[in-house]
């Protein structure tokens, strides 16, 4: 599944030696990706292609621009997060650099540029794609939680990042990941499929919303399914298939197949803009990208896998 961090071991025995991460983010052997304002730095000296809205397609395929140690030096007050070892042994490190980092003004200049995540992440191999998806996810909750939750005070990162501390009342703090549930309902040789206002025009997926508390994976399909487009489904029907850790900014994407009971869709305008019923053939059409009007969600989306699953079932 895209964005799964693969070929990593996370070596979390070392994220609590300080001596040895030292060493390691200093050593020849190093490798260290750099991010800004959630942008992995890729290769190559082409503008970036910048944010695009949901369901816009992007082109070219850059490969991280990984550094040895002297990214260390490159910036004061980036953030680090140890992301463990790579398949060949060299220790892997991420450095988030802030915002007033200029590229342009680095002795790295003309190497790579900062990626619009999507942008970049479509066109990575699975070990890359991952490795940046773990560090976003990492990065962005330090960024939201600087303070502690128990009492207000200022935490601190330890670990390697994957903890913070408060420094008033020494709670620890965890990087949280956020269980969605994202499913496609079915009814004999139909799919449902949504749409918001602010994604690109032609642009359908599958339904989704976060599980709460008390709540199963397929309960919480059953539910979002019902408030977003009034279909009720069976709870019992739900299949799992897979996951998926979403980045936006930390998901764990929970992808399954429900069972609808009725077909009359009545939409809460809050969260869709449109819901339909799509046959196979409009559907295969839509993956396949020939489908004159519509089109479906790009590979590195669990939806498009749980799109495919459906298509690809007897």
């Amino acid at each position: 599944m895209p964005l799964a961090a693969a070929g990593i071991d996370r070596a979390a025995h070392r994220r609590r030696d300080t001596v040895w991460l030292d060493a390691a983010v200093s050593s020849e052997s190093v490798r260290i990706l750099l991010m800004r304002d959630g942008m992995p730095l890729v290769e190559g000296s082409a503008p970036a292609v910048g944010g695009g809205r949901t369901g816009s397609h992007f082109g070219g395929a850059r490969p991280l621009l990984w550094l040895g140690p002297q990214a260390v030096g490159l910036a004061s007050g980036a953030e680090r997060v140890f992301l463990g070892m790579s398949a060949r042994g060299s220790p892997l490190f991420a450095l988030e650099f802030p915002a007033s980092f200029s590229l342009a003004a680095s002795p790295i200049a003309g190497l790579g540029v900062f990626e619009d995540f999507r942008a970049a992440a479509a066109a990575l191999d699975a070990h890359e794609a991952g490795a940046a998806a773990t560090s976003r996810a990492l990065f962005e909750w330090h960024r939201r939680h600087r303070h502690c939750s128990v009492c207000g005070g200022i935490s601190q990162s330890e670990e390697a990042g994957w903890k913070r501390r408060c420094a008033s009342c020494a709670a620890e703090h965890f990087p949280r990941t956020d269980p969605v549930a994202i499913m496609l309902a079915v009814r004999g040789d139909k799919c449902l499929l949504g749409r918001q206002a602010a994604w690109r025009p032609g642009f359908w997926s599958c339904l989704a919303g976060f599980v709460e508390p008390g709540e199963s994976f397929e309960q919480a399909a059953a539910r979002e399914i019902f408030e977003e487009a009034g279909i009720v489904a069976s709870t019992d029907s739900a299949r799992y298939l897979f996951c998926q850790p979403w980045p936006f900014p930390s998901s764990l994407m929970i992808g399954l197949i429900i069972d609808a009971e009725s077909e009359e869709i009545r939409i809460d305008a809050t969260e869709l803009e449109a819901a339909r019923w799509f046959t196979r053939e409009e559907t295969t059409s839509m993956m396949a990208g020939t489908h004159a009007e519509f089109f479906s969600p790009p590979r590195l989306a669990i939806a498009h896998h749980v799109i495919q699953a459906w298509l690809e079932r007897a």
